[in-house]
């Protein structure tokens, strides 16, 4: 009797080395791929600006080369449209590389239906990506038309989202918060001082959800924000820059913990 009870208690504490074992070479492997597309992007990023100031200086040699009539013109125009190629091409694969460093995967059950069913309560202005674990909040609801403060009406729901967060199943993963918006220009005077552009809006509006989680005991080591402007729609915008509601949001990447 006293054999098969160590035989079961053993068999039990493999069974739980096994499986802790698994879940952290899991993470591991995250960790290091993350990190693997953060050097590319890096050295990406670096060739954008490598050849975004060499575009600059073919446009100003074109330039003087059309002043002076100069023979050269014809091929400062191809350079210029086989770099501008390029550069578009590389934008789109840097674009390509952020997302998947970016976006998290499915989260354990029991968090995942917390989630779930917050965004039922707060279906007006959430909704949740059960597939990448992504909670996305509506911008128009979350803030006022061009303002970066969260609005009073929406803090209840942020406040809500942070006690899910700290619960044992959500104080594992950390959070990138990540502002988007359309594509209207800003051009209301007391708008464009606070907020230049669509991307500064964007980042503002991240910090300030930011700053709600952190006074709601969301520990700053968790915390993390992108601003992506109007550069990733979900949906196209309306012609003549007239924007798409489903594209103003803040969305709430939910990501294993140092990943």
């Amino acid at each position: 009797m006293r054999t098969l009870r160590f035989s079961a208690i053993f068999l039990l504490f493999v069974s739980v080395v096994v499986v802790s074992g698994c879940g952290n070479s899991k993470l591991k492997d995250l960790r290091i791929k993350n990190e693997t597309q953060r050097q590319h992007i890096e050295q990406l990023g670096a060739e954008l600006q490598a050849g975004a100031l060499q575009l600059d200086q073919l446009k100003i040699q074109l330039a003087e080369a059309e002043e002076k009539g100069g023979i050269e013109v014809d091929t400062l125009k191809q350079q210029i449209a086989a770099l501008e190629e390029d550069l578009s091409k590389k934008n789109e694969l840097l674009a390509s590389m952020q997302q998947k460093l970016l976006y998290g995967t499915a989260l354990p059950i029991e968090l995942s239906t917390m989630l779930e069913d917050f965004a039922k309560t707060h279906g007006d202005i959430v909704s949740f990506d059960a597939n990448r674990g992504i909670v996305k909040f509506k911008s128009d609801l979350l803030f006022e038309k061009g303002k970066a403060t969260v609005a009073s009406t929406a803090i209840a729901a942020v406040k809500s989202l942070c006690g899910i967060l700290n619960s044992d199943e959500g104080k594992k993963f950390d959070i990138v918060i990540a502002g988007h918006t359309d594509d209207i220009p800003i051009l209301r005077a007391e708008t464009k001082r606070d907020h230049p552009t669509n991307w500064h809006l964007s980042a503002h509006r991240g910090i300030s959800v930011l700053n709600v989680m952190s006074a709601n005991k969301m520990a700053s080591t968790r915390l993390s924000v992108r601003a992506f402007g109007e550069y990733r729609p979900l949906e196209p915008n309306k012609e003549g820059k007239k924007g798409n509601p489903k594209n103003r949001r803040v969305d709430i990447y939910i990501v294993p913990e140092g990943a």
